[in-house]
Order: structure tokens, then sequence, then C-alpha cells
């Protein structure tokens, strides 16, 4: 879960986890809030230390990656 400010010269400084309830108040403010899709654990590493507000794992992976017609074949061990 990302969690960071904004420092000097645009610098990301880590403080605590963007919530459901931190999520809901940039909502209220009319916020920007970014998000994106990863297919596994790894990117999902990288998309978190980058600050992104949300992220969303999920099966898609199974057509994107791995070639699939469907994310049915999708296993929770190939997320993570």
């Amino acid at each position: 879960m990302a969690s960071y400010l904004q420092g000097d010269a645009g610098s990301q400084i880590r403080s605590k986890p963007v919530t459901i309830p931190v999520l809901q108040g940039m909502h209220d403010k009319g916020e920007k809030i970014a998000m994106l899709t990863c297919y596994d654990a790894s990117f999902t590493a990288l998309l978190d230390r980058c600050g992104i507000d949300t992220i969303l794992v999920g099966d898609s992976l199974g057509m994107v990656c791995q070639g699939h017609t469907s994310t049915l074949p999708v296993s929770l061990q190939d997320i993570v």
C-alpha cells in the first residue's frame, strides 16, 4: 500500500499507508487518485515504491502475460 508525502523539489517521503479513509478524504477534497494495474508481486512492490495511491492486482495476467483466452486458469500462486 503506497504511503508518501511530497518533500522539497518533488522528492517523495514515506509516511503512513494510504487507507480507505485516506482515499475517501482525497475524494472528498477533489484530489486526484492514481491507480495502476499490475500482474504479480514484484511489479506490485515496484509500483508501491513509486508512490502510486492504489494498486490493482488481479487475474488479468492470465490473458496479458500468460496468453490464456480467459482468466479462469490463473491461480493465486501465479499472482504471488
